[in-house]
């Protein structure tokens, strides 16, 4: 779908609501491409007003967030309404947020997939569309906000996604059904990370051997969570990115390898700090809540996440 020209404003009165949740990206060896969705929901309501731009933040960072233009939603509304040649003389907002911002569980991705699909449903209520999300166009409009879509994706779609730039430079993602034995496990630190400081630091150019090893795990990743999960250890082995961001996040570096090291599948979350751990079964899940894994970590046993919804 083209982008028309901005008009036709919103009645006023109008509301939406989108319910998004967390994701986790990367799953270690398919970086920018694979993504799970975490059962931790960020919701966005916004209502149509005569004038002006008021909100307000409840839950995590409330204290620190202001919603003024530049944040995150208001941007991804205004562009979503821009998308269909809509407008909103005024807006009235509330994000209720319980995903934990800077810990490379998706916070900013799900900031803008709920704008976004608050938006969409704006617009296919005063058009009378029951149709309220087109996920597709979800996927594509938060990849050109995030460079790449793939913890958006997961929050479109729920589940397990394979993201990727298609030949004409937008995003697109397809779900994939992974296994019910697999369980995600998050171990999240107090302290926060920075994404765009984190890709900084990545290398332009990798050797062959390292590139043929992720392309080979990345794939085997797909099977592990598909149908094998015996095989997610080997899958989520990384050469591309989490070597090069150890020195930055030591004690994240240091929680993958102790765990790796107990032989369970844990990968860095996202850009980090927050680790992820996918086990193949019940009795690893039971061992993994068992292990020991120092001061300063939450550990989370979180569901894999339906998809957005919005109403």
């Amino acid at each position: 779908m083209t982008e028309r020209a901005a008009g036709a404003p919103l009645p006023v009165g109008l509301s939406a609501t989108a319910r998004v949740p967390a994701s986790s990206a990367n799953l270690g060896s398919g970086f920018d491409s694979l993504a799970v969705a975490l059962a931790i929901y960020d919701q966005v309501s916004a209502t149509v007003a005569p004038d002006g731009l008021r909100g307000e933040v409840v839950g995590e960072d409330a204290d620190v967030l202001a919603v003024d233009e530049t944040h995150l939603v208001v941007r991804a509304v205004r562009r979503g309404l821009a998308m269909r040649g809509r407008s909103a003389a005024g807006l009235v907002l509330r994000c209720d947020n319980a995903v934990p911002h800077a810990r490379g569980l998706g916070s900013s991705a799900t900031a803008v997939v709920a704008g976004l699909a608050v938006a969409q449903a704006l617009v296919a209520k005063a058009d009378g569309n029951p149709e309220l999300l087109d996920r597709a166009e979800l996927v594509r409009l938060a990849g050109e906000f995030e460079g790449h879509a793939d913890n958006a994706a997961a929050s479109v779609f729920g589940g397990g996604v394979v993201s990727w730039v298609a030949d004409d430079g937008h995003c697109r993602a397809t779900q994939i059904q992974v296994s019910a034995q697999v369980k995600p496990v998050v171990f999240i630190p107090q302290s926060r990370g920075v994404t765009h400081v984190s890709r900084g630091i990545l290398p332009d150019l990798v050797p062959r051997a390292d590139a043929v090893a992720n392309l080979s795990r990345s794939a085997l990743m797909v099977v592990a969570l598909t149908r094998e999960p015996a095989l997610l250890f080997d899958a989520s082995q990384d050469w591309l990115h989490q070597p090069h961001r150890a020195a930055e996040q030591p004690e994240t570096a240091e929680l993958v390898r102790s765990l790796r090291a107990r032989g369970f599948a844990a990968m860095v979350s996202g850009a980090g700090p927050s680790v992820l751990a996918l086990a193949a079964s019940e009795t690893e899940l039971r061992a993994l809540a068992e292990t020991p894994v120092g001061q300063g970590w939450e550990r989370r046993e979180i569901p894999l996440a339906r998809p957005a919804q919005a109403w």
